[in-house]
């Protein structure tokens, strides 16, 4: 059993010398000095490729330097150059990027490196539409070791493409903790929280305990999967195997804890877990705020949110991932007035543009409080277009308030966007329905007929006795669907 498992067991400045260094600050600072120096030797200009590449806002600068080396034909770029390169060129030109790098990779020869190969790998796999370039390289490549595995396996589940990743990750020859890391994270980035459920139970369980040990970042991503499937009592054991092994500080992990106890309706738990930490940043604040937004406590919601602009930390200012918590417990709390001041704020004191999301919490909002001439100019003067989130809001209110009017141009709205998903016009139907318009339901469910629309099923996950289950709505795939149903039924002549 997987609870079983987490139970307890016995000259230069610096910054050009030391690549930590050059990393954790800006890399512009060490710019100006490269460009002056009359003889840039490698390291320094690997540490910098290196800084440019692993930081998000300097993508375009490590491209620029890498050009800046082919112009000046010194230093040469090597096999410790263009792994770096490569981590940049599908973040500035795309698959382009990547084209153009290779070509200059396959003319100076150093393409028959392992390391150059597995990043030629990674780097197509960062463009969707070259995945399949990347698995051809992939399994021509000479030598394939853990880490080249490990990034085919990353670049499927980026795609998305989860069920071909968790196959080529069960024909690895052998898997150490960052492998399985990839795997479990890429199922619950991807909704698979079951399938992460069930690889974390295969990697401790698989006899080399020392190797497969979980780390901080297996715990993060598996307690985010019984977060979302309402696992309570692995999440409550793996909190054990966090506290027994001295990992609860670490800032990632007690985030997770918060989530995970929130969405499992513990509050108190994320509460002083919350309340515990040494080190609350914006995350953590952020976490505790939504487990607050979704069950409806919008009074401790706004408490945190105060506290946190008056902190009087410069680190800790509210973002979007914050103003989407907030106008979510507004819309529970019937918060209006509120709400609108919150979105104002955001774009006023923060300078955070609204995204779609903002938008579709404060449509929520207005929808619920049957407001829907100003839903509708929020709409109308959104700068993006509106998709199924804001639509679907608007729908919800029309539901709330009998308005089919509005219904129907929201309808008409989403199946523009989704042609094929019935959901949207059965929830008219039952709008029809419940206003009486039996002629309108019927012309409506025969249109949907017709069109062979579809209503995505639900699905639920249920824990019993530590495994994981799966049910969709009509599904009967279950091995046990005979047993289940015998007792639905015996429930059922009770009533």
């Amino acid at each position: 059993m997987l609870h079983e498992w987490f139970k307890p067991t016995k000259n230069e400045p610096t910054f050009l010398s030391n690549p930590g260094k050059m990393q954790s600050s800006q890399p512009s600072e060490a710019t100006p000095i490269l460009h002056h120096h009359p003889r840039p030797v490698p390291n320094p200009i690997l540490h910098l490729q290196a800084a440019y590449a692993s930081h998000p806002n300097y993508h375009t600068s490590a491209f620029a330097l890498y050009r800046h080396m082919l112009c000046k034909g010194k230093p040469t770029p090597n096999h410790f150059i263009y792994p770096h390169v490569l981590k940049s060129a599908p973040e500035v030109l795309e698959s382009n990027g990547t084209k153009l790098v290779h070509t200059q990779i396959f003319k100076s020869g150093f393409g028959q490196y392992p390391v150059v190969q597995t990043a030629l790998v990674d780097s197509y796999s960062r463009t969707g539409s070259c995945i399949e370039i990347a698995r051809d390289f992939f399994d021509e490549m000479s030598e394939r070791n853990v880490v080249s595995w490990t990034v085919m396996v990353s670049g499927y589940m980026r795609v998305g493409d989860v069920g071909k990743a968790v196959l080529l990750s069960e024909k690895m020859p052998d898997r150490d903790v960052p492998s399985w890391n990839a795997v479990i994270a890429g199922c619950t980035q991807n909704g698979f929280f079951s399938e992460a459920i069930s690889l974390l139970r295969k990697m401790v369980m698989g006899g080399k305990e020392a190797v497969n040990r979980p780390n901080q970042v297996t715990v993060v991503c598996s307690l985010s999967a019984c977060g979302n499937t309402g696992m309570f009592q692995l999440g409550k054991s793996i909190h054990g195997f966090v506290y027994r092994n001295g990992i609860g500080n670490d800032c990632l992990v007690a985030n997770a804890l918060i989530d995970m106890y929130g969405k499992c309706g513990s509050l108190e738990t994320a509460r002083k877990i919350f309340e515990m930490s040494s080190k609350k940043n914006l995350t953590s604040r952020n976490s505790i705020i939504n487990c607050f937004a979704l069950h409806g406590q919008s009074d401790k919601v706004i408490s945190v949110f105060e506290e946190m602009i008056n902190c009087g930390v410069d680190d800790i200012r509210p973002d979007a991932v914050t103003f989407i918590s907030l106008l979510n417990a507004c819309t529970h709390g019937g918060l209006v007035e509120k709400g609108r001041a919150y979105f104002e704020l955001m774009t006023s004191s923060y300078n955070i543009e609204p995204r779609i999301d903002h938008y579709g919490c404060l449509i929520d909002l207005l929808g619920r409080a049957g407001k829907f001439e100003e839903a509708l100019e929020v709409i109308n003067c959104m700068k993006m277009e509106p998709d199924e989130v804001v639509w679907g809001s608007l729908l919800n209110g029309c539901k709330i308030y009998g308005r089919s009017d509005l219904a129907e141009l929201a309808v008409k709205k989403l199946i523009e966007i989704d042609p094929n998903n019935g959901g949207y016009g059965i929830m008219l139907a039952n709008l029809y329905g419940e206003l009486g318009k039996w002629d309108d339901v019927r012309k409506l469910r025969k249109k949907l007929k017709e069109q062979n629309a579809y209503k995505t099923p639900g699905c639920r996950w249920i824990e019993v006795d530590s495994e994981v289950h799966q049910f969709y709505s009509v599904d009967k795939t279950h091995p046990r669907t005979d047993e289940i149903y015998n007792i639905l039924e015996s429930m059922v002549g009770l009533y």
